[in-house]
């Protein structure tokens, strides 16, 4: 998350006001702080079984900010989450007290999943989410005429360029796998299907229809593929297929991954 831009904006925000509203004693305003840290009163809310149903408050009068919930940001004092990770996680509220920024963390647990997630979350890890889900590609490992690497149209997922998995240059990683489960995070695991495998992080972004990968590729790694910033919009995503696609990775042209369940 590029906490220092928003809270920059924020802060840049704040001051444009009190320069139009001020201006004939600009020169005489300064920026106190409201309060402490240690003032700064944050407060988590959930029924009585810990569910993941969660309503976070920032409630001090006079700070400004936003809440990063781990799985997005929500740019509010009070939010409330469907949060999909069982056990206790570290929710972070970003904001200023008036002459100067700050970060403040409140820890909540969560014991039982409750409250449905969005359809989209059983459809990437199944419905049992501590197990999770693998992902293979939807044809290969050598060459068989399909599209399921492919370079595309920046502007058309499925607008084909190049087939070059189908016709003639499959990644090194074909014969690989991507797996996603909520078991204590946000996990991801790339196995290259040559042996190794590394342990990473993700971010489902529902409501921009986007994967974010951290800390690892995606499968299909080849460096001027993928997306620089480990981020692609999510075409399709059902029970039984995921289409993933970038308009903008490294070689400057849109490039497309068709995945399906491992058997």
């Amino acid at each position: 998350m590029k906490r220092n831009n928003i809270i920059i904006s924020l802060f840049v925000g704040l001051l444009a006001l009190l320069i139009v509203s001020c201006d004939a004693i600009v020169d005489e305003q300064f920026l106190e702080n409201s309060t402490t840290v240690e003032g700064v009163e944050l407060v988590a809310t959930q029924n009585s079984a810990n569910g993941n149903l969660v309503e976070l408050s920032m409630n001090t009068p006079g700070v400004t900010g936003y809440w990063d919930y781990n799985l997005g940001v929500a740019l509010t004092n009070k939010v409330e989450i469907v949060y999909p990770i069982p056990g206790t996680s570290t929710f972070t509220f970003v904001g200023t007290l008036g002459a100067e920024f700050f970060e403040k963390t409140i820890e909540v647990t969560v014991d039982v999943l409750d409250t449905p997630l969005e359809q989209d979350w059983y459809d990437l890890v199944s419905e049992n989410t501590s197990a999770g889900k693998t992902w293979v590609f939807d044809g290969g490992p050598e060459p068989d005429g399909g599209m399921w690497w492919f370079m595309s149209d920046p502007g058309n997922p499925w607008g084909l360029w190049w087939n070059a998995a189908g016709d003639c240059c499959p990644p090194g990683d074909a014969a690989g796998s991507m797996t996603f489960n909520l078991d204590g995070a946000a996990n991801y695991i790339y196995d290259d299907g040559n042996g190794n495998a590394t342990n990473a992080s993700f971010v489902l972004d529902t409501e921009n229809q986007q994967l974010h990968l951290n800390g690892a590729s995606i499968l299909g790694y080849d460096a001027d593929r993928v997306n620089p910033d480990g981020v692609y919009n999510i075409v399709e995503l059902t029970e039984d297929k995921m289409v993933l696609f970038t308009p903008t990775n490294a070689g400057g042209t849109g490039w497309t991954w068709v995945l399906v369940p491992a058997e």
